[in-house]
């Protein structure tokens, strides 16, 4: 059974989330002050985050830069800000998808069940890549200028630092790796990365462009492993 952290100042929304989701099968947990939330993920065993982005104490972008690089659960972030500034906001900090209020509670639920198989996707193929390669005895790699990219072990360094990337971000870096200098459009990417059953759209593909572009590049305001070929779409140089 998956867990779910609800995060939500609002009590009416915070149990109308729990009741929808946990009559879907879910286990969930309410907290409702920001400053609470990153105790409470780091000692419980959680499987998604239901991040408020308006929350008292620490604020749902606060939080979502704080924990993305360190916990790799599906962060889902429920707003009442429709602005396109404040999704890519939380898009660039690290959130997986969002949702905004108010909202039909079966669509929340379906959102859930979406990134919750896409993860566990993930991570079965994670493990059994790892394991594939621990009984070789080697690591294949993929070199690209001082960046190393292990692509059986989920693993990426950047002059002997290992990168800490979320699933996603790994597997953009590393479709884009074993393609090199290939120009590949956002929907190519999108449905390559993310598949027909994820509920966003490709505007997704250059916020984690750059959330990537941050981590490897020298200069992110001026990228030379992946580059934006204008009017087309991404590519990376070998």
């Amino acid at each position: 059974m998956a867990k779910i952290l609800i995060a939500e100042d609002d009590e009416k929304i915070a149990q109308l989330e729990k009741d929808y989701l946990e009559s879907n099968g879910y286990e969930t947990e309410i907290i409702y002050a920001g400053d609470k939330v990153i105790p409470e993920l780091k000692e419980g065993a959680y499987d998604l985050l239901l991040l408020d982005i308006m929350l008292p104490g620490t604020s749902g972008y606060d939080i979502c830069r704080t924990i993305r690089d360190e916990i790799d659960i599906p962060i889902l972030m429920v707003t009442a800000r429709t602005e396109a500034v404040d999704v890519i906001r939380g898009l660039g900090l690290g959130a997986d998808d969002y949702i905004t209020k108010p909202f039909d509670p079966s669509q929340l639920v379906a959102r859930v069940r979406s990134h919750l198989k896409r993860y566990e996707r993930l991570t079965r193929k994670q493990d059994e890549m790892t394991g594939a390669e621990e009984k070789k005895g080697k690591t294949e790699q993929i070199v690209v200028g001082d960046v190393i990219i292990e692509p059986r072990t989920w693993k990426v360094w950047k002059k002997d630092r290992e990168l800490k990337l979320p699933n996603r971000e790994f597997e953009l870096l590393r479709f884009l790796a074993e393609n090199p200098n290939i120009v590949f459009s956002k929907e190519e990417l999108f449905e390559k990365i993310w598949g027909y059953d994820y509920i966003s759209d490709a505007a997704t593909v250059s916020v984690h462009i750059n959330r990537l572009r941050e981590k490897i590049e020298d200069d992110a305001r001026n990228p030379k492993i992946i580059e934006t070929v204008w009017g087309a779409g991404y590519r990376l140089n070998a």
